[in-house]
């Protein structure tokens, strides 16, 4: 795709993970439960990233504001959900493939990517989360699955936040 010809959505929602490493497949489901809610919003693309990881980069150049959704570790109970408003400083880094799992980045890891080649979103925030187990086999654990409704409760506001600030953007 050549980015230069492409007209980019000012809001992306970009679902992370890995359907086959059970929990690491918690964005990707909250990518799907926000789409089929906001599929008309002219002003959002939603992308399922999977397991990119650097390739996503070009995907998050020219845009107004990011929503990650991903699972993510911050040491908490499994299926705790993590908003992270402040994602650029804020985001775990380096953990969703510390076991050297197919999902080598995570939310931190691409925003950081992003920032060391200038080109990052104005606003990036990432819902998630805390998994309990990333590891080979198909499925959500019961916490996590049980999690998924509160989740979205927190990924459409979250949604609904950047899209205002697209509307009214804040001055420095």
């Amino acid at each position: 795709m050549n980015d230069s010809a492409r007209t980019a959505a000012p809001v992306l929602v970009l679902g992370l993970g890995n359907l086959l490493l059970q929990d690491d497949a918690v964005g990707l489901q909250l990518l799907a439960a926000l789409h089929e809610r906001h599929r008309a919003a002219a002003d959002v693309e939603f992308v399922d990233g999977g397991t990119q990881g650097l390739a996503l980069l070009p995907v998050l150049a020219g845009r107004a504001c990011v929503l990650l959704l991903d699972a993510v570790r911050f040491g908490a109970d499994a299926g705790t959900v993590h908003h992270v408003a402040d994602a650029f400083t804020r985001a775990p880094r380096g953990n969703a493939g510390a076991t050297g799992g197919a999902h080598q980045l995570n939310a931190g890891d691409l925003l950081l990517a992003a920032q060391l080649l200038g080109d990052v979103p104005v606003r990036a925030v990432v819902v998630g989360v805390e998994p309990a187990v990333v590891r080979t086999g198909l499925g959500l654990t019961p916490a996590v699955a049980a999690a998924l409704p509160a989740a979205l409760v927190v990924a459409e506001r979250a949604l609904a936040d950047v899209r205002a600030a697209v509307e009214a953007p804040c001055t420095k």
